[in-house]
């Protein structure tokens, strides 16, 4: 494959056959890669902290529920 330097760009080349830009530096790779995933885990633990309050939102509404109930026998 070929490559042409991007002017203003040390790391990065373009491929002449695909018009493609391409970084040729692999430490910003892997610290791209790092951010990624980092990035996916902070975003699984929301979800999952978002379940967990749904969860206990529910089970406080079940309990009112009950309460409501066991005031109005008496």
């Amino acid at each position: 494959m070929e490559y042409k330097e991007v002017q203003g760009h040390k790391d990065l080349v373009r491929e002449i056959s695909s018009n493609a830009i391409i970084n040729r530096n692999n430490n910003a790779y892997e610290v791209a890669k790092i951010k990624y995933e980092e990035a996916m885990k902070q975003r699984d633990e929301i979800r999952s902290a978002t379940r967990e309050i749904n969860t206990l939102k529910c089970e406080i509404h079940e309990i009112k529920d009950m309460l409501t109930i066991l005031l109005d026998r008496k």
